[in-house]
């Protein structure tokens, strides 16, 4: 069993979307096993690949099951600093560019929807923007390159 996942409710809530859409999908992959298996020999292959895109989908069912009964989901503000679920506007010191990013558990970075780009709270930046309030700067190396993030806003959206 894996430990357990930190969420936002945001984070928690597109888990469920996701989940209830692989429920969807396995019931789509469970009827075209039925039709290759009623199906004549010669179509054998369609039947494995069925049955291969059946357990696809069981596994991401049980690995999104697995997150969300293991998942704490944080809700907490305590105050004006970055914690999971923050958004933030960061402006690159060297080059003035700005980007607006939500700082999230890793089991959140890849979920669809949202409107701003998820942050891995484990990512380097990530780690670095954690605790952090708007008016704080912070060097991170990023690929070959170190950046000087500063921490223009902050804003919990929960």
């Amino acid at each position: 069993m894996s430990r357990p996942s930190t969420l936002t409710p945001a984070g928690a809530a597109r888990l469920r979307q996701a989940l209830n859409r692989e429920y969807d999908r396995i019931e789509n992959a469970r009827r075209l096993v039925r039709e290759q298996r009623e199906a004549n020999e010669q179509e054998s292959l369609g039947l494995v690949e069925a049955q291969q895109h059946l357990i696809a989908v069981e596994m991401r069912i049980a690995e999104l099951e697995e997150i969300l009964a293991q998942a704490v989901i944080f809700t907490d503000q305590q105050d004006d600093r970055v914690t999971l679920g923050c958004t933030v506007v960061l402006r690159d010191v060297d080059t003035g560019h700005e980007i607006h990013v939500q700082l999230v558990s890793p089991a959140e970075v890849n979920l669809p929807g949202g409107a701003v780009t998820r942050l891995s709270s484990l990512s380097p930046v990530g780690a670095a923007l954690l605790d952090r309030r708007a008016g704080e700067a912070f060097t991170v190396t990023t690929g070959r390159r170190e950046v000087t993030y500063m921490v223009q806003q902050v804003t919990f959206e929960g």
